[in-house]
């Protein structure tokens, strides 16, 4: 192959495969889940912001998480629809740096967001008496706007720095969108400083964030036992369990993709797992926030008028 340096104008973004049927099944899967993903998002923002009784910090988080799962779909899921029943594969220069840029500024944001989370859980459970005095509605918003100027400030580091890379020879992604491991593997030379710049924005944005969901578990377990009741214990720690899962399945298959020098990247197996994260785990989020949840059930069918006139 050619690996001279050009100037780089669009991509090709390969996709998950070129056998016909096979696209046609995977435009038929992506637009179901991308479906009840929109829906399922959508449906529980509406909830908490109209039923009074999900008015509550908690619930303020789990709604701007349903937000920013509904745009973190949408940056790919289209894409990915076109390119499964279209000919033409390519994405313009300009349209990957800013599905690069707004991934991953939502998806840091996201990161940021969940360990606000548990800090959240960790004052319910701690101190149950003043914690709507504590998650006041100034902190939780300071606390949402930190989140997301974290996430795009760092996005703007990283997209920068991978879209200064000199790409060589051909100009096809292996992949179904624009991300780092399949920019590096088309980049000439990926110097060290990149690599350092990658490492950094793992810290920060991943890291980091668990570091501070390890502690508020640790602070919550220890309040969970001086709990005197089992019954106690068992309702104090289903708070979590929601949020635990989520964020087991959204930690877990970022640092699988993120953590590993560029040298290690593996693009088949990669996409897998970047499927998981980027389209599967958006739709499965509402799902885990709302199913064993009796507030959102109850919620929903007072809006679809399911629930019994009181007398």
């Amino acid at each position: 192959m050619d690996r001279s340096n050009h100037t780089v104008t669009e991509f090709i973004l390969v996709g998950f495969t070129t056998d016909p049927l096979m696209q046609l099944i995977l435009f038929v899967v992506f637009l179901g889940v991308y479906s009840v993903t929109v829906m399922g998002n959508i449906i529980l923002i509406v909830l908490i912001c109209k039923d009074s009784q999900l008015h509550t910090p908690m619930y303020f988080f789990i709604g701007n998480l349903a937000f920013l799962d509904f745009w973190y779909s949408s940056v790919y899921t289209p894409k990915i629809l076109v390119t499964c029943i279209s000919e033409n594969k390519s994405i313009s220069l300009a349209g990957c740096v800013a599905q690069f840029f707004f991934s991953a500024g939502l998806g840091y944001s996201e990161c940021y967001l969940l360990a606000t989370m548990a800090y959240d859980r960790y004052v319910a459970i701690s101190n149950p008496l003043l914690y709507a005095q504590v998650m006041s509605n100034r902190l939780c918003i300071y606390l949402l706007i930190c989140s997301y100027t974290g996430g795009f400030i760092n996005a703007i580091i990283l997209t920068s720095n991978t879209f200064t890379l000199d790409f060589c020879g051909d100009n096809v992604i292996d992949d179904f969108f624009c991300d780092v491991p399949p920019l590096v593997k088309l980049a000439c030379d990926v110097k060290e400083s990149y690599q350092a710049v990658l490492y950094f924005l793992l810290t920060s944005n991943v890291i980091t964030p668990i570091v501070l969901i390890v502690a508020s578990y640790l602070f919550i377990i220890a309040a969970i036992l001086r709990i005197r009741s089992t019954q106690g214990r068992l309702k104090a720690f289903s708070t979590c369990s929601s949020h635990l899962i989520s964020v087991t399945l959204y930690y877990g298959s970022i640092l699988y993709i993120y953590s590993r020098p560029s040298s290690s990247y593996s693009l088949d197996r990669d996409k897998m797992v970047s499927t998981f994260y980027t389209v599967v785990f958006p739709m499965l989020n509402p799902m885990i926030y709302s199913l064993r949840n009796k507030d959102v059930k109850g919620a929903l069918k007072k809006l679809l008028k399911l629930t019994p006139p009181e007398v």
